[in-house]
């Protein structure tokens, strides 16, 4: 009973993580969109003749593509499956690390 527990507060805890990260991308996104139209505006409001706004758009964009495609899973070099992998690695490391020590 005790181990079903611990295992529902754990799925638990990954699905209130996985639900911040969503959470996170898209409060990205809304600044990404409401920042861009301001400077917008503000380039042909006072300039219209020289465009500089799309500049922080394209740079900010890659930024939110990267962000959108990681919490989404959609990234063909570190993703989940590598994330676990290193992570066993690591511990694995650190594991033969320790016994070296006893």
């Amino acid at each position: 009973m005790e181990n079903t527990n611990y295992r529902d507060e754990e799925r638990y805890q990954k699905a209130q993580k996985r639900v911040n990260e969503i959470k996170g991308f898209y409060g990205n996104l809304i600044s990404y969109i409401v920042v861009n139209l301001g400077f917008l505006a503000i380039n042909l409001l006072t300039s219209p003749g020289h465009l500089w706004f799309y500049w922080p758009m394209l740079g900010w964009g890659i930024g939110v593509l990267f962000h959108g495609m990681k919490v989404f899973d959609c990234m063909p070099f570190f993703g989940k499956d590598w994330e676990e992998q290193k992570i066993k690695e690591f511990m694995e490391k650190e594991k033969r690390k320790n016994e070296n020590w006893e």
